[in-house]
């Protein structure tokens, strides 16, 4: 199928106000919130409902024409990217809040709805969605699910997977199936846990049921500044040490402090401090009390300058503010940056902190630190200039760095961002080729033409016949996983709902 018979095939199911195909349409379209590569699709698609979605993917499909699922386009690892001359599926008209049962606390949504408007809706009963992502006010919980992405208070309340219980899914064939449950624990396999946070590679999401929850009956939030970042690591780990969970703990250090004074959330950081905590205590009243004065001794028992609680709702807010806008204030003191996204254990802060100023003073660039410090989940940021010859390369190649350190600790390369295009080498800092092999044949079950969002999440290894630790080569792999997955795509299609 050429161009123009696809475009007149996309046309027909879509009418002319839903398809972009023109060269100057795309431009936007090229890259996400990653864009240090950039790739122009060969159309954008905006479908509104699942028969629509079913309907784009059979077409692609039986044409062997690649595509992939977009949401809002703030993903940091480059995820919905056409690195293939894709067509691209937004599904940014799929924005409505479907259905609302409070009194077994669900709620059903299409994936282009955004992050923080279900909490917005769902207030006025009191109720929220936990995950909260500092893109929160743009992201889809579409993309969330793509990405498994966490946020702030993932700590107390877990990250995306934690909070979906359901789906409707349309897979790479144009099959629509129903994944999980709305209610107790779905029969069989978990392949719902196997479509979050496989990046768009598995599946495309039309119908999401999450959980929602009862907002606290008390809220504190304290702001502590320390002289040394040591300080500020030690006293993580001493809290939890001490059998507090906060709903969250993020840390700050000076670069990234200096940024966000520079913004419109101006908390008046000192410029001779190298850390300060937000941390975050809720449930109900004489708990959150107690936790928060015990969290308080614990910061001046590890040298604290100085340590107060919100006194209004309003410099908490401020407080918060200034932290999730943490990523877009870099642009002030930077032409262009690039996001790290490593997981360590929370006793290496200290040790892994001082590795990355370290590759800093190596690199020549500046590296900035912002992170939800209670899970261990870093997100430096790598300051450059693209204009300058080579300096993009040395930012890519320090956060390379910076993910084998995190690895090396014990860590991850990715704790909610994803892998996309941007971390895809750095898979083989944690699995083998034989683990990249069964994953690839996991994927062929859902993907089999590799079509959905080829190139990204997952390496393919150059040597998989050669490996000895598997019976077969990828090939034996690949054939018994089809098999299987034919039979489980007609069991789940025949029980569609």
């Amino acid at each position: 199928m050429n161009q123009s018979e696809l475009i007149h095939e996309l046309l027909a199911i879509l009418g002319p106000e839903r398809v972009l195909y023109k060269e100057y349409e795309l431009i936007a379209y090229e890259c996400d919130g990653y864009v240090a590569e950039r790739g122009r699709p060969r159309a954008v698609v905006f479908p509104e409902t699942t028969e629509e979605v079913a309907q784009i993917v059979r077409l692609l499909h039986g044409a062997k024409i690649p595509f992939l699922p977009r949401g809002a386009g703030t993903g940091l690892s480059g995820g919905a990217t056409a690195m293939n001359r894709e067509v691209v599926i937004s599904l940014v008209r799929m924005n409505h809040l479907l259905h609302v049962d409070f009194e077994n606390m669900r709620a059903v949504v299409q994936p282009g709805y955004i992050n923080l408007q279900l909490t917005k809706q769902i207030a006025q009963k009191n109720f929220y969605y936990a995950p909260d992502p500092s893109s929160q006010s743009a992201c889809t919980i579409g993309g969330n699910l793509a990405e498994n992405a966490g946020g702030s208070h993932c700590l107390k309340y877990g990250v995306t997977t934690n909070h979906i219980v359901a789906a409707k899914v349309v897979l790479p064939t144009g099959d629509v199936v129903e994944l999980g449950a709305a209610f107790g624990e779905a029969v069989g396999y978990d392949l719902l846990g196997l479509l979050i946070g496989s990046e768009g590679t598995l599946g495309i999401a039309t119908e999401i049921t999450v959980r929602i929850l009862k907002k606290p009956q008390a809220v504190k939030t304290i702001l502590a500044m320390f002289d040394r970042v040591a300080d500020a690591s030690d006293t993580v780990t001493a809290i939890i040490g001490a059998g507090i969970i906060p709903a969250a703990m993020e840390m700050m250090d000076q670069l990234a402090m200096q940024a966000v004074d520079k913004s419109n959330y101006h908390v008046g950081y000192p410029s001779d401090i190298e850390a300060v905590l937000l941390i975050e205590v809720d449930g109900l009243t004489a708990g959150v009390i107690a936790q928060s004065e015990q969290i308080v001794a614990i910061c001046e028992q590890h040298h604290v300058r100085t340590v107060q609680v919100a006194a209004s709702d309003a410099e908490r807010a401020l407080w918060w503010s200034s932290r999730k806008m943490a990523f877009g204030a870099m642009g002030r003191i930077s032409p262009d940056y690039l996001v790290q996204d490593g997981v360590i254990p929370r006793t290496k802060l200290t040790e892994v902190l001082q590795r990355i100023h370290e590759i800093s003073e190596a690199s020549g660039l500046r590296i900035a630190n912002v992170f939800h410090a209670g899970d261990g989940n870093l997100h430096p940021l790598i300051c450059y200039d693209a204009s300058v010859p080579g300096e993009m390369e040395r930012a890519m190649r320090a956060g390379s760095e910076i993910l084998k350190v995190c690895v090396d600790v014990g860590g991850s390369i990715t704790g909610e961002h994803g892998v996309g295009i941007e971390k895809i080498e750095e898979m083989k800092y944690l699995f083998s080729e034989a683990e990249l092999c069964a994953q690839i044949a996991i994927r062929t079950v859902f993907n089999p033409e590799d079509l959905c969002n080829s190139g990204k999440l997952i390496p393919k290894p150059g040597r998989c016949a050669e490996i000895k630790k598997i019976p077969a080569t990828i090939e034996r792999h690949e054939k018994i996983f089809s098999s299987f997955g034919e039979q489980t795509q007609a069991l789940l299609v025949k029980g569609e709902r």
